[in-house]
């Protein structure tokens, strides 16, 4: 068992995926290859689990084109996306996320960011993270968490969303279709959005253990980040995690503005909430880079400051003054040169960012939340005018 955590940990890299409990299980049930993740075959599998018997229940009642008396499935966005859209982008998340995490994390070591006699402590916390990954309680957690909502009173959960099945308020009254929903549809998509909301734990507890080593940043880097401007890469693991997420209550507050009227102005708190929410808990695993990219840029400024310093001290000494400069190892040093390539230095290192995220990385979280929702908001406002808007703001 440790040569298969050493193997998946140290020189693979780390997948916040493969060989977990959810990931084990579905091998069980030979969902998953022997090699390889299957992600579009178990996109499809639980896709159609968790929809299928509630759209043919929906058509067999006769609820399920708009035309049917009352609220009809197809009106009800929220459960097809959730069933149609979510789940199956939480599952094609996991092949993004396993190739990026194996691909970039080994740039660690092979960068030169772990100092050789880090290189042992380094694997062995891939290896703890790894297990950490395997173990079973954070999925007794999980499971605790469903069986809670499980058994709260249908009074307490989104109604509305149950309009389509027969009952809003009785849950005796549900037909089939939303029975399963209720206690099936809804447990598969809970259980693979806490999956994701682990693994951001667990990819913060990783970036968190990395920086505690003693790592060698460059605080002149040109990635404005010490050296880690690849970690600008991991955001992208996250992208369609987060389009799930944010699609499913935007499907419903589609419903709500087309069919009940609801104002889009109405809606604008509880869509900043929501992204903000969304952003900070998948932007906390770079948080944990901050006090050390800013401990690097306050020490580089020090140091860079002080060579700087002298070097400008010897060139006055010479050039203004023109007196004898014994010592004339700084000014004679290649990699230093003019006073400007000096100066440039300085600047680099004054110029190095306490996050290391970038433009892309961001726009990797940002649109992903904000797609579903501006989708929404252009039910009732011209795509003109909200760009618009959107460009005056950033202008």
């Amino acid at each position: 068992m440790h040569d298969a955590y050493v193997r998946d940990g140290a020189e693979a890299g780390l997948s916040l995926v493969r060989n977990d409990l959810l990931f084990r299980l579905q091998r069980k049930l030979g969902l998953v290859p022997a090699n390889g993740l299957g992600v579009v075959r178990r996109a499809i599998f639980w896709s159609l689990v968790a929809w299928l018997p509630v759209a043919l229940w929906a058509y067999w009642a006769g609820h399920f084109r708009p035309e049917a008396t009352g609220e009809s499935l197809l009106q009800h966005f929220g459960v097809n996306a959730r069933c149609l859209i979510a789940i199956p982008l939480f599952i094609l998340a996991e092949g993004t996320s396993h190739r990026l995490t194996t691909g970039l994390i080994p740039y660690f070591e092979t960068s030169g960011l772990v100092r050789p006699s880090d290189v042992r402590p380094f694997r062995e916390l891939l290896v703890g993270v790894a297990r950490l990954r395997d173990t079973v309680y954070p999925w007794i957690v999980i499971l605790g968490l469903i069986v809670t909502l499980e058994t709260l009173p249908l009074t307490l959960t989104d109604t509305h969303e149950l309009a389509w099945a027969g009952s809003e308020t009785d849950i005796d009254g549900l037909g089939f279709g939303g029975w399963w929903y209720l206690h099936v549809s809804r447990a598969i998509f809970l259980v693979l959005l806490l999956a994701w909301l682990w693994r951001v734990i667990l990819l913060t507890t990783l970036f968190h253990r990395i920086s505690k080593l003693d790592l060698q940043l460059v605080p002149t880097h040109p990635d404005g980040a010490g050296g880690l401007g690849f970690l600008e890469r991991f955001p992208m693991a996250f992208s369609l995690v987060l389009l799930a997420i944010s699609i499913v209550p935007a499907s419903k507050w589609a419903h709500e503005v087309l069919y009940h009227g609801k104002d889009v102005h109405a809606l604008q708190s509880g869509m900043i909430g929501l992204a903000l929410v969304l952003l900070l808990v998948f932007a906390s695993p770079y948080l944990v880079w901050v006090g050390t990219l800013a401990r690097t840029r306050k020490q580089a400024l020090l140091d860079y400051g002080a060579l700087v310093g002298e070097h400008g001290r010897l060139v006055r000494r010479r050039w203004i003054d023109k007196m004898p400069v014994e010592d004339d190892a700084v000014l004679t040093a290649p990699e230093l040169g003019p006073v400007a390539d000096t100066v440039a230095l300085y600047e680099a290192a004054q110029n190095m960012r306490a996050l290391p995220l970038g433009k892309q990385s961001l726009l990797a979280l940002v649109v992903p939340v904000a797609l579903p929702m501006l989708g929404v908001v252009a039910l009732r406002i011209p795509v003109k005018e909200i760009l618009l808007t959107l460009l005056k703001a950033l202008a």
